[in-house]
Protein backbone atom coordinates (compact mmCIF):
# COMPACT_ATOMS: atom_id res chain seq x y z
CA UNK A 1 0.00 0.00 0.00
CA UNK A 2 3.02 2.18 0.67
CA UNK A 3 4.16 1.76 -2.68
CA UNK A 4 0.88 2.73 -4.10
CA UNK A 5 0.33 5.99 -2.52
CA UNK A 6 4.16 6.95 -3.64
CA UNK A 7 3.36 6.22 -6.91
CA UNK A 8 0.57 8.46 -6.73
CA UNK A 9 2.62 11.22 -5.12
CA UNK A 10 5.66 10.84 -8.04
CA UNK A 11 2.49 11.07 -10.68
CA UNK A 12 1.57 14.17 -8.80
CA UNK A 13 4.77 16.04 -8.76
CA UNK A 14 5.88 15.30 -12.08
CA UNK A 15 1.80 16.04 -13.37
CA UNK A 16 2.60 19.48 -11.33
CA UNK A 17 5.81 19.96 -12.38
CA UNK A 18 4.74 19.83 -16.18
CA UNK A 19 2.03 22.20 -15.43
CA UNK A 20 4.25 24.96 -14.23
CA UNK A 21 6.64 24.69 -16.94
CA UNK A 22 2.95 24.95 -19.31
CA UNK A 23 1.99 28.09 -17.49
CA UNK A 24 5.82 29.67 -17.47
CA UNK A 25 5.79 29.12 -21.21
CA UNK A 26 2.37 30.72 -21.71
CA UNK A 27 2.65 33.69 -19.06
CA UNK A 28 6.57 34.33 -21.31
CA UNK A 29 6.18 37.31 -23.64
CA UNK A 30 7.66 36.93 -26.99
CA UNK A 31 11.00 38.41 -28.04
CA UNK A 32 11.12 39.47 -31.55
CA UNK A 33 12.32 42.82 -33.25
CA UNK A 34 9.99 45.92 -34.22
CA UNK A 35 9.24 46.90 -37.74
CA UNK A 36 11.85 50.32 -38.19
CA UNK A 37 10.47 52.33 -40.72
CA UNK A 38 12.59 55.67 -41.60
CA UNK A 39 10.51 58.90 -41.93
CA UNK A 40 13.25 60.89 -42.35
CA UNK A 41 17.42 60.94 -42.69
CA UNK A 42 18.72 63.95 -43.89
CA UNK A 43 22.01 66.03 -44.03
CA UNK A 44 20.39 69.25 -45.11
CA UNK A 45 16.81 70.54 -44.63
CA UNK A 46 14.07 70.60 -46.86
CA UNK A 47 15.55 74.56 -49.04
CA UNK A 48 18.50 72.11 -49.54
CA UNK A 49 20.86 73.97 -47.14
CA UNK A 50 23.01 71.50 -45.48
CA UNK A 51 23.37 71.34 -41.48
CA UNK A 52 27.01 72.02 -40.80
CA UNK A 53 26.97 71.22 -36.71
CA UNK A 54 24.87 70.95 -33.67
CA UNK A 55 25.16 73.68 -31.07
CA UNK A 56 27.65 73.31 -28.55
CA UNK A 57 26.70 72.86 -24.65
CA UNK A 58 24.62 70.32 -23.02
CA UNK A 59 21.52 68.44 -25.34
CA UNK A 60 18.19 68.88 -24.82
CA UNK A 61 15.91 67.26 -27.00
CA UNK A 62 12.08 69.00 -27.37
CA UNK A 63 9.37 67.47 -28.69
CA UNK A 64 6.17 69.77 -29.41
CA UNK A 65 3.14 69.15 -30.75
CA UNK A 66 1.79 72.34 -32.77
CA UNK A 67 -1.25 73.26 -34.38
CA UNK A 68 -2.38 75.65 -37.03
CA UNK A 69 -5.50 76.71 -37.45
CA UNK A 70 -7.10 76.76 -41.15
CA UNK A 71 -5.90 79.21 -43.33
CA UNK A 72 -3.77 80.29 -41.12
CA UNK A 73 0.47 81.41 -41.91
CA UNK A 74 2.62 81.38 -38.59
CA UNK A 75 5.21 84.39 -38.23
CA UNK A 76 8.26 84.95 -40.64
CA UNK A 77 11.00 83.02 -37.67
CA UNK A 78 14.37 80.63 -37.56
CA UNK A 79 15.44 77.52 -35.39
CA UNK A 80 18.88 77.96 -33.73
CA UNK A 81 19.38 74.05 -34.83
CA UNK A 82 18.09 71.08 -36.31
CA UNK A 83 14.73 70.12 -35.87
CA UNK A 84 12.05 67.51 -37.65
CA UNK A 85 8.42 68.19 -38.22
CA UNK A 86 5.79 65.11 -38.83
CA UNK A 87 2.79 66.26 -39.93
CA UNK A 88 0.10 64.21 -37.57
CA UNK A 89 -3.23 65.84 -39.75
CA UNK A 90 -3.83 68.48 -42.15
CA UNK A 91 -0.65 69.94 -44.33
CA UNK A 92 2.12 72.15 -44.64
CA UNK A 93 3.73 74.70 -46.94
CA UNK A 94 6.68 75.78 -45.91
CA UNK A 95 8.17 79.17 -47.52
CA UNK A 96 11.40 80.15 -47.68
CA UNK A 97 11.61 84.34 -47.36
CA UNK A 98 14.87 84.60 -48.65
CA UNK A 99 14.75 82.47 -51.84
CA UNK A 100 11.16 82.45 -52.28
CA UNK A 101 11.27 78.34 -52.31
CA UNK A 102 8.37 76.30 -50.77
CA UNK A 103 7.61 72.92 -50.20
CA UNK A 104 4.45 71.60 -49.28
CA UNK A 105 4.19 68.56 -46.51
CA UNK A 106 0.93 66.24 -45.82
CA UNK A 107 -0.04 63.70 -43.64
CA UNK A 108 2.04 61.00 -42.52
CA UNK A 109 5.23 62.80 -43.72
CA UNK A 110 7.87 64.41 -42.45
CA UNK A 111 10.94 67.10 -43.14
CA UNK A 112 13.76 68.80 -42.17
CA UNK A 113 13.40 71.86 -41.09
CA UNK A 114 16.00 75.09 -41.93
CA UNK A 115 18.49 76.14 -39.42
CA UNK A 116 19.34 79.85 -39.44
CA UNK A 117 16.90 80.56 -42.57
CA UNK A 118 13.65 82.96 -42.16
CA UNK A 119 10.80 80.77 -42.87
CA UNK A 120 7.39 79.91 -42.01
CA UNK A 121 4.52 77.63 -42.32
CA UNK A 122 0.82 77.95 -44.04
CA UNK A 123 -1.87 75.60 -43.14
CA UNK A 124 -4.35 74.89 -45.74
CA UNK A 125 -8.09 73.84 -45.54
CA UNK A 126 -8.33 72.29 -42.33
CA UNK A 127 -6.40 72.21 -39.40
CA UNK A 128 -2.50 71.75 -39.12
CA UNK A 129 -0.92 69.46 -36.57
CA UNK A 130 2.61 68.74 -36.13
CA UNK A 131 4.98 67.21 -33.80
CA UNK A 132 8.45 68.96 -34.17
CA UNK A 133 11.28 67.57 -32.41
CA UNK A 134 14.35 70.02 -31.86
CA UNK A 135 17.86 68.81 -31.15
CA UNK A 136 19.11 71.98 -29.09
CA UNK A 137 20.99 72.97 -26.23
CA UNK A 138 19.54 73.47 -22.48
CA UNK A 139 18.17 76.75 -22.11
CA UNK A 140 18.63 77.86 -25.80
CA UNK A 141 14.90 78.62 -27.83
CA UNK A 142 13.76 76.91 -30.43
CA UNK A 143 11.97 79.37 -32.81
CA UNK A 144 13.15 82.79 -32.96
CA UNK A 145 10.97 85.08 -34.30
CA UNK A 146 12.58 87.73 -37.31
CA UNK A 147 12.77 91.37 -36.61
CA UNK A 148 9.21 92.69 -36.13
CA UNK A 149 7.00 89.75 -35.68
CA UNK A 150 5.33 87.47 -33.37
CA UNK A 151 6.19 84.38 -31.57
CA UNK A 152 5.80 81.13 -34.02
CA UNK A 153 3.97 79.61 -30.55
Amino acid sequence: MTFKYRSIGITAIFATAALTATLAQTLTKSVASGHREILLQTTQSWNGKPYTHYPTGQPQLTTIKLTIAPHTALPWHTHPFPNVVYVLSGTLKLHDKTSGKTQVVHQGQAVGESVDDVHRGESGDEPTVLLITYAGTSGAPTSVPAEGERAEY
